[in-house]
């Protein structure tokens, strides 16, 4: 089973480009969660992914043009949740979570801390909701897979130039201790614990001087799984030449 995540920033643009249709045919995944789509699902016309046989599942932010999860599956899950039952991170369409079986499959979308660092209590509180809620699942028996925009790197690892970081969202400790947590409780960051030693695999690229091309970048998009699915694990990967967003793809490949 493939399962892919990809910030999309914006998904019309990325439809018209052709960027995202091609992805979807030439990576195949079996699920994937789109975030910043910044778009209800009434204003796209155009969805490739219909011609590639996947189900659709929208959670738009009630802002305009702004957050939103789309999710999509070439198998029709057991149960759709949207939002975390908390109306004030529910407003802008920041997790879908699928069902299938005993396994349950969260694409999440974490805020931004914007700038002077103005909505990080914001977003840490919803780092702390969005934990509890994988951690009932776990409590449950659930295996989990929970993938997206995580907004931050984890350590100066993840960046190409954390000098430049430093202080900011993204990299602040008390945001970093938050991925430390998810690990202690046995969570795998795929990427990292198949890849330990590659540092250059980023995931974002800031547009500003050609950043992209010179592979100045953050690793901010992540893929994480419960640790009894970690013997199951057979691939984890970035697709950095896949165009159409500031974000390349991320994924894994799971045995089920």
């Amino acid at each position: 089973m493939r399962i892919c995540s990809w910030n999309v920033n914006g998904i019309r643009h990325a439809i018209s480009t052709g960027d995202l249709g091609n992805w979807l045919q030439a990576s195949a995944p079996d699920i994937a969660g789109f975030q910043e789509v910044k778009a209800a699902p009434e204003q796209v016309t155009e969805r490739p992914w219909l011609d590639f046989g996947y189900r659709e599942w929208w959670h738009p932010a009630e802002r305009s043009g702004y957050s939103g999860i789309l999710f999509l599956a070439k198998t029709e899950p057991d149960a759709i949740r949207l939002g975390l039952g908390l109306p004030d991170y529910d407003a802008e369409g920041r997790v879908i979570e699928a069902t299938f079986g005993n396994l349950s499959v969260l694409a999440t979308y974490f805020p931004n801390g914007q700038k002077k660092n103005v909505r990080v209590p914001f977003k840490l509180q919803f780092i702390e909701a969005f934990f509890r809620r994988v951690q009932e699942l776990r409590a449950a028996g659930r295996s989990v897979v929970f993938m997206g925009d995580l907004n931050v790197a984890h350590t100066d690892d993840d960046l190409e130039r954390p000098q430049e970081a430093a202080g900011n969202t993204g990299v602040l400790p008390e945001e970093r201790a938050w991925i430390d947590r998810f690990i202690t409780e046995g969570y795998l960051d795929t990427f990292r614990h198949l890849h330990p030693g590659d540092f250059q695999s980023y995931t974002f690229w800031d547009p500003w001087r050609d950043r992209r091309k010179r592979n100045i970048g953050w690793r901010i998009d992540y893929v994480f799984v419960s640790g009894d699915l970690g013997p199951r694990l057979r691939a984890a990967f970035t697709e950095p030449r896949v165009m159409g967003s500031d974000h390349c793809p991320v994924g894994i490949d799971l045995e089920i």
